[in-house]
């Protein structure tokens, strides 16, 4: 397998913001090995599996979105978790969406997901936090961590989540197709939102925490589209984003506490609007990588760790839907080295999440529908 290496804008007409520099630091980049990948279908059968995470024992955790189901892979058997799927609301692009996992889940069995929900007055999308028996054969508690973002057909429910060590958690959310919320600070869609994962109260550090409308209060960063992937980069503790664009501009963002992130596609919806509006009031932050036209469907992203890896070590590997590709992106504080696309990786169709996992083993779940998806298991061929 030979990885594809986007240098340059042009390279695959992916539309980088940012050239790629040529230092010094990209020279010593390359020098590293790019290792041939080994894909293996780890799970099979499945219909939207939105996400997975490993919890320990070799065992996974994963949700499928429109079946609205919780279930347990372990020694090569899937297993469907008693859950409340009832309590789902299933609808175009919402249904059961994002995962995590407590940090002390082999203690406590919490986990989190992100879902559709029925209210009084129609429907929402909002955070929920369980907790599994023993035997982790069904969930025997849940609450609601935090509710009421905004949901209309199903369009643009974003719903990824990131659990940190800290306590906190992160939740990426879209703007259900409604040109007014991402910069509407007391709307929680198209946004980020950072609160405790434990209590569900808005995060001690947010930006606007002491803000008199409790929805800003939640608020850590927004005017988003529909944020699909999340993750923090070892080492660092920056914040990434994955986020979806209109018929142009997919973004991966550096998450910058209260910043604004562009998207205002008002009057009504308007998607002819640049995803980053520099002609807005105040400060835009920009996208450290962006597809250019035209998009590539970007969902989930995650960073990959280990030596094993070579070049791919340290890179944020962001999944795409309709470009039907892993895009392995090194990043240096701001800036974008470069970009790899595996062979291996554009033979399974769309691809919605890509998730590191122990051991130099990454998980990535297609997209494809029609029960024809999977949970693949990734790892570099031995040198």
């Amino acid at each position: 397998m030979r990885a594809l290496v986007l240098a340059a804008t042009a390279a695959l007409g992916l539309g980088l913001l940012s050239p790629v520099p040529a230092g010094a630091a990209d020279r010593n980049a390359d020098r590293q090995a790019v290792p041939d990948l080994q894909v293996r279908r780890l799970v099979t059968g499945l219909d939207h599996p939105w996400d997975v995470r490993p919890i320990g024992g070799g065992r996974l955790i994963f949700t499928q979105r429109d079946r609205a189901t919780v279930s347990i892979w372990a020694n090569g058997r899937t297993r469907r978790v008693g859950f409340p799927s009832g309590q789902v609301w299933v609808s175009g692009e919402t249904g059961l969406m994002g995962l995590d996992v407590d940090p002390g889940f082999a203690k406590n069995r919490r986990f989190f997901t992100c879902q559709g929900g029925r209210t009084a007055r129609g429907h929402d999308v909002r955070v929920m936090a369980w907790r599994l028996n023993a035997r982790l054969t069904r969930v025997v508690a849940g609450k609601k961590l935090v509710g009421g973002f905004p949901a209309t057909s199903g369009r643009h429910g974003g719903c990824r989540l990131l659990a940190l060590e800290n306590g906190s958690l992160v939740v990426g959310t879209g703007d259900a197709a409604v040109g007014s919320n991402p910069r509407n600070l007391r709307s929680l869609g198209g946004k980020t939102l950072r609160l405790n994962a434990r209590t569900g109260r808005p995060w001690r550090t947010n930006p606007f925490v002491k803000a008199a409308n409790r929805n800003k209060r939640y608020v850590f960063t927004y005017g988003h589209r529909n944020v699909q992937g999340l993750d923090v980069q070892p080492g660092t503790g920056r914040l990434w984003s994955v986020e979806q664009g209109t018929s142009r501009d997919d973004e991966v963002n550096l998450l910058v506490r209260g910043g604004d992130y562009g998207y205002h596609p008002v009057p009504g919806y308007n998607e002819s609007v640049p995803m980053t509006d520099p002609g807005l009031p105040g400060r835009q932050r920009r996208a450290v990588w962006s597809s250019g036209s035209p998009t590539l469907a970007t969902s989930g992203g995650g960073f990959v760790s280990g030596r094993r890896w070579g070049a791919y070590d340290g890179t944020f590997a962001v999944a795409a839907q309709k470009g039907e590709r892993v895009l392995f992106l090194t990043v240096r504080g701001k800036r974008l080295l470069n970009v790899r696309v595996p062979d291996a990786l554009r033979r399974y169709g769309r691809i919605r999440t890509v998730v590191d996992g122990p051991g130099s083993v990454i998980y990535v779940t297609t997209d494809n529908g029609n029960g024809h998806d999977a949970i693949l298991a990734v790892r570099p061929a031995a040198g």
